[in-house]
This record gives C-alpha cells, sequence and structure tokens, in this order.
C-alpha cells in the first residue's frame, strides 16, 4: 500500500536535550539495542510510516529507511517537535511517541489510533495528568501546531485546547496494556537504572542511581 494512501503513521520524537539524563536518550543501550532502535521497532509494526524528529545538528544511531526531519526550534520543547512531525508525514494521521519509553507496546499504539476515530487528537490521562507525547494527532493541525510555537505558545495543551479532543482514561487502556507501562520513561539515570532492571538487564556502570 502507498504511504500516500495509508491513513496512518508514527513521528518519534528524539530532540529533547536530555539534561537531566546527562546523554542522548536516543543512543541509550536496552538490551542489545538502542532506546530508539527499541521504539521504531515497535511502532514500524503497526504503521507503515515513521519519521523521526530531531534537533539541528544532532546525530542519531542508524535508522535505515527512515525519514528524518530536523526541528528548527530547538528548546521550545515538544510541541515544536509535534509541529514538525506533523508538517513531513504524509498519512492522515500520525501516533506520536517519545524515543525514551522502552515498555512501549504496539496494542497501545494501536488502542489510541483505534479511539482517535475522526478526532484532532487523541490523548491519555494517566494518573491524572495528559501525555501529549503519547498520543494520536490528525497531520491537518500540524500549521496550526506551527503557528502556536511562532507565537511561543509552547504547551501542548494550548494546540489541544483548540482540536476536538478525546481524552482517554487509563481504563480504555489497560486492556492494550495492563500495567500501562507504555507511559514508563527513561528521563533520568534513575529511571532508566529502574527500568533496566525491570527487563532483567544489566545496569551500566557509568549510570549514577
Amino acid at each position: 500500500m502507498s504511504l500516500a494512501l495509508h491513513p496512518d503513521a508514527a513521528i518519534v520524537l528524539c530532540g529533547g536535550r536530555s539534561e537531566r539524563m546527562g546523554r542522548d536518550k536516543a543512543w541509550l543501550p536496552f538490551g542489545d539495542e538502542t532506546m530508539l532502535a527499541r521504539v521504531v521497532h515497535v511502532v514500524r509494526g503497526v504503521v507503515p510510516e515513521v519519521v523521526l524528529v530531531a534537533r539541528e545538528g544532532q546525530e542519531l544511531p542508524p535508522a535505515p529507511d527512515l525519514r528524518v526531519v530536523r526541528d528548527p526550534a530547538e528548546g521550545l520543547g515538544p510541541l515544536a517537535g509535534i509541529a514538525a512531525g506533523l508538517g513531513a508525514v504524509r498519512a492522515e494521521r500520525a501516533a506520536v511517541v517519545a524515543c525514551d519509553v522502552p515498555f512501549l507496546r504496539q496494542e497501545l499504539v494501536r488502542r489510541l489510533l483505534d479511539l482517535a476515530g475522526a478526532h484532532g487528537a487523541c490523548v491519555p490521562v494517566v494518573d491524572g495528568f495528559p501525555v501529549p507525547t503519547c498520543a494520536v494527532y490528525r497531520r491537518e493541525h500540524g500549521a496550526l501546531a506551527q503557528a502556536l510555537v511562532a507565537e511561543r505558545r509552547l504547551h501542548p495543551r494550548d494546540l489541544l485546547e483548540r482540536l476536538d479532543t478525546r481524552y482517554v482514561e487509563a481504563d480504555e487502556l489497560r486492556e492494550a496494556d495492563p500495567d500501562l507501562a507504555s507511559f514508563i520513561d527513561c528521563n533520568t539515570p534513575e529511571r532508566y537504572a529502574s527500568a533496566l532492571r525491570e527487563a532483567g538487564l544489566e545496569v551500566p556502570p557509568w549510570v549514577h542511581q
């Protein structure tokens, strides 16, 4: 099927500065692959089109056959990355995910796409907080996202408040991911070490816990 005709894509956000981690999260080892490769493998099992969003000058692990777009608004947060990704995908909708969620499940991505329907966005609510970096957006709203970034209205809620957003409670996702492990990120060395131990993997000696 042509990518231009397929309704769904995925955008993987890689451009964060990883200041709390102290090194680029896309390159973090997780078993025999990088964190980025692990996330890409998951989303490629769901959609045929995957776009990586990186900051200018950022070197990424090898990702054959994937397009990389550069976020021209470095340091402005995830909305800028979402805007850049939506401006690049060919599909009608895109599942947006971060590159540091090693337990992301294909079933969770599929469930969000199913629940999104024709809504402008579909956003999980976990522990009472929306998770806009593990959500579905329609490509047509990329221009609005870009306009908000240009106005320096940088919180994802600035976009979500203007869309027909479907908020998804955690109980609606547990059939796809009973423990909601897809939302476990590795923003800090402590969280990375915990994820490695959860997966039965060795914690590198450089990780300060």
